[in-house]
């Protein structure tokens, strides 16, 4: 009999052990759970947060590469535009750029003109230069302005350094204002090209 009740006791000793057991492996597991699903819910919160951010990063990536695109293709219009503008201008004065930097008339009046306002209206001592190239197509035209060209203090010469039109300066000066086809040309092109502009766009 004494073994009975020390059976029993044994039994109820692993019984309450077991249950002890349980409930603290079923409180292990529940606070695991708990636990999981504070990770789980903190990791998910991060992941939106994370896409939240990487999609205003997108949209404000598209949003400046957009502008740029924008930006770029008014520019590129613009510099069309412009470079229309001036091929139009060059198409339209060039060969009468070229004409008129050959007539004498032309040059004596402009050699006149820059004389008459060289000093504001004071008798001017310059030098013109006229291309070296074209003396035979000028020399016959020019000897007959020369008179009058000298009259007003300009003294005509040629020189192989000037390609087309003339050159202005003051005889004792170091230096000249060039008055060549090129020169001619940006002149008129400043002035035509917002008339063209106007025309054309």
């Amino acid at each position: 009999m004494g073994n009975t009740k020390l059976q029993e006791l044994t039994d109820k000793l692993y019984q309450q052990g077991l249950e002890k057991g349980r409930t603290e492996a079923e409180t292990l597991v529940a606070e695991a759970k708990k636990e999981a699903q504070k990770i789980v819910a903190e990791a998910e919160a991060r992941a939106a947060e994370i896409i939240s951010k990487a999609q205003s990063k997108a949209e404000d990536v598209e949003k400046n590469a957009m502008t740029e695109i924008s930006l770029a293709g008014k520019q590129a219009v613009a510099k069309i535009k412009s470079e229309i503008e001036t091929l139009i201008v060059e198409k339209a004065t060039a060969e009468g750029v070229k004409k008129a930097n050959l007539d004498a008339t032309f040059i004596k009046d402009m050699l006149l003109a820059i004389a008459q306002n060289w000093n504001n209206g004071a008798k001017a001592d310059l030098s013109a230069l006229l291309p070296e190239a074209k003396k035979a197509e000028l020399d016959k035209a020019m000897s007959v302005a020369v008179k009058s060209l000298l009259s007003e203090g300009i003294e005509v010469g040629y020189s192989a350094e000037v390609k087309s039109g003339f050159k202005v300066g003051e005889k004792n000066g170091g230096y000249y204002i060039s008055f060549s086809d090129e020169s001619f040309s940006a002149l008129l092109n400043d002035y035509l090209r917002e008339k063209v502009a106007q025309l054309i766009f």
